[in-house]
């Protein structure tokens, strides 16, 4: 099966250059034109790799990796944008990107990126978050508690997974929303507390709770048991 590559770009031109120069390589390729979309796409899709625009309509790029980031460790993004100030290298990197390649680029010095990129898989397929009993694969998106499997939803490992990567940090009601759902928060919705109760009655059926409110600040994940 050939791998698969999600084009996060607004240019017609360009995203039509990169869908069928891919195509002819042999890749299974989709595209998005803007942040919202691309957002829907990558937790909806299973993609091998991530070619991501920084200026993007609706929700930059640069924001939607970091989303990406906290539920998706392991899919390599190589940014493709005209921001090529060292700086901004710096922050793409940062944010979370494998590789950065500046507008105008020659194609077959991109191909050779996607090729570098795509032998990675094996190296972050083994990825797995963790504190105390609990355990987070990335690659199955399987998560366990003292050793038994946690039958999770999608938005429950992904809620999983962002305290795990923030322990004894609290995380407020808003980071949370933007992160896990990718949207605003209202300040009325309830979906937030009903998705920890869920996750909080599925961890806690193999151990003590860990995942702790903090009133009116937001939810924390600390081990307070003896």
């Amino acid at each position: 099966m050939s791998s698969r590559i999600l084009i996060v770009e607004d240019e017609p031109q360009i995203a039509d250059f990169l869908l069928r120069g891919l195509q002819e390589e042999g890749y299974t390729v989709e595209r998005a034109a803007d942040g919202p979309t691309a957002w829907t796409m990558l937790q909806s899709g299973q993609w091998d790799l991530v070619l991501l625009d920084w200026w993007l309509p609706g929700e930059d790029g640069i924001d939607v990796l970091r989303k990406f980031r906290a539920l998706d460790r392991s899919t390599p993004v190589l940014f493709l944008t005209a921001r090529d100030a060292v700086s901004h290298r710096v922050e793409g990197l940062d944010a979370g990107a494998d590789d950065y390649l500046a507008k105008p680029f020659a194609f077959s010095e991109l191909t050779a990126r996607v090729r570098a990129l795509l032998r990675r898989p094996e190296q972050h397929s083994g990825l797995v978050l963790s504190y105390r009993d609990i355990r987070a694969d990335l690659g199955s998106q399987k998560a366990t508690r003292d050793g038994s499997s946690l039958d999770l939803t999608a938005k429950e490992f992904s809620l999983l997974c962002l305290f795990l990567q923030n322990p004894g940090k609290i995380l407020t009601r808003t980071r949370i929303f933007d992160t896990v759902w990718g949207d605003t928060f209202d300040g009325l919705s309830n979906t937030i507390e009903v998705h920890i109760k869920e996750l909080r009655r599925k961890l806690e059926q193999f151990g003590h709770r860990v995942i702790h409110t903090r009133r009116n600040r937001g939810y924390l994940l600390e081990d307070t048991e003896p």
